[in-house]
């Protein structure tokens, strides 16, 4: 071998080297943050359910896990954490790394907790996109004097109604409180546990009324078990066409039990970008949004810069309506 090829040969060993130390540096396929040395997401990622199984909010975690899964090429493994109103799973989820491979399911009530002495802050989480709506409708037994809302409204602003809801500080709760408020009415919540005792307390005519969401109320509506009054929402329900909205009996109010899905505070600007875009086409695909439609539920979607100024505007609003504003 003379001098020459000797020489190419040292520098092609070089440059080999070099090669093989940049490919170690680089990760190969990494993004960097979020998913160490793989693309994210390079593991199953783990879906934190406040409530237990079987109910609204598992159903729709179930039904986005569901059309996430292909699209993210990874396993969503639904957890069941209920608790405390919620704020079991929502602790639990401020308290884990900001990589993405801990998500979690929402409930309006995130706005709520913090002006009910429960350590849940807003501020703890990143929201990723809102994802369904369940409005609050205002039912009276089948028997009730009471028509209409106005009728309901004006008879409690003279004598002392009760009104049933799914538990103390719940949703439900603070739309009863809401409509005392706005309207001077005396209502006394009632709370039960779920959803359906509270409605079947109103069937029973055990209470004055009830508030509860659409998708708990339309068949009893149906079977002419109690009256529906109004329902808390901009428009009317699809599966309520001759309930009128409250603004149309003449009171500007909403409650609904909406639901969306966030994370920890700190996600990196790729992991979070990915997420995002996923829960987008899951939550406007055909198969979620049919699963939600039959629960009763609508199917609304927000992106996460409109979420998370929608869920700093509901924190400031409750505030106002559990007295903390």
């Amino acid at each position: 071998m003379n001098r020459r090829s000797t020489h190419l040969l040292t520098a092609g060993a070089a440059l080999a080297v070099t090669a093989l130390t940049l490919s170690a540096c680089s990760g190969g396929e990494g993004t960097g943050d979020g998913g160490g040395d793989a693309a994210y997401p390079s593991e199953d990622i783990t879906l934190i359910v406040q409530a237990a199984a079987g109910g609204g909010s598992d159903l729709t975690s179930r039904a986005l896990a569901n059309e996430l899964e292909p699209i993210l090429d990874t396993s969503i493994v639904v957890e069941n954490r209920p608790g405390a109103s919620g704020s079991t799973a929502m602790q639990y989820v401020a308290d884990q790394e900001p990589d993405g491979y801990t998500i979690g399911f929402v409930p309006v009530e995130i706005a709520m907790l913090g002006h009910q002495n429960f350590d849940v802050d807003p501020a703890d989480y990143d929201f990723l996109g809102q994802i369904m709506l369940a409005p609050g409708v205002l039912v009276v037994p089948a028997d009730s004097p009471y028509e209409t809302l106005d009728d309901f409204v004006q008879a409690a602003q003279s004598q002392e109604l009760s009104v049933a809801n799914s538990g103390a500080g719940s949703i439900w709760e603070a739309a009863a409180l809401g409509l005392a408020d706005e309207t001077g009415a005396q209502l006394t919540p009632v709370p039960f546990d779920g959803g359906a005792p509270a409605l079947a307390a109103a069937v029973g005519g055990q209470v004055d009324a009830a508030v509860a969401g659409s998708g708990e109320v339309s068949a009893a509506v149906a079977e002419d078990q109690v009256r529906a009054l109004a329902i808390f929402h901009s428009e009317r329900h699809p599966d309520l066409p001759d309930t009128p909205t409250a603004a149309e009996e003449g009171y500007e109010l909403e409650f609904g039990g909406w639901g969306g899905i966030y994370a920890p505070a700190g996600l990196p600007d790729d992991v979070r970008s990915t997420l995002e875009s996923s829960i987008e086409e899951a939550a406007t695909s055909d198969g979620f949004v049919e699963t939600v439609t039959a629960s009763g539920a609508l199917p609304v979607y927000k992106s996460s810069s409109e979420f998370t100024e929608f869920v700093s505007s509901e924190y400031e609003r409750f505030g106002q309506i559990l007295g903390n504003g």
